[in-house]
């Protein structure tokens, strides 16, 4: 058994493929179905391929609800204090900042849990996220 990617329904493709680059996500490869009338876009972290996140993105407008039921995807990161930041400067909310200095979560663009783990042990704790407060949902 061999894994190939978690898929995701977007509802802004655009707004997707921005928060997941900001996340540090590259596109793969991309696969219009004018027939179906839907767009895969197939994302990796660089040097990781093999595990691929799949963007499902249909043409016409469907209510996907609040994607709670999905539960979350999880990347680990060399820096949760540097990634968090990135996405913090870009709009993102930190939903639940890296207190601990091993684990974060943010959401997509559509609601998708992303949780943050720091590769190998915990970084020392550091200001401003051992005082940020959780915020929303996650």
């Amino acid at each position: 058994m061999k894994y190939l990617h978690t898929m995701v329904r977007v509802r802004d493709l655009d707004a997707s493929l921005n928060f997941y680059a900001t996340l540090g996500l590259r596109e793969i490869r991309r696969m219009e179905h004018e027939k179906g009338r839907f767009t895969l876009v197939y994302l990796a972290a660089p040097g990781d391929e093999g595990a691929q996140l799949e963007l499902t993105y249909n043409w016409d407008v469907e209510d996907y609800g609040s994607a709670r039921n999905f539960g979350h995807i999880a990347y680990q990161v060399d820096d949760i204090y540097a990634i968090c930041k990135r996405l913090q400067d870009a709009g993102v909310t930190i939903n639940r900042p890296p207190r601990d200095g091993h684990m974060a979560f943010v959401r997509s663009p559509d609601l998708i849990s992303i949780e943050l783990l720091q590769k190998g042990g915990a970084l020392p704790p550091q200001e401003p996220w051992v005082s940020m407060p959780n915020v929303g949902v996650w």
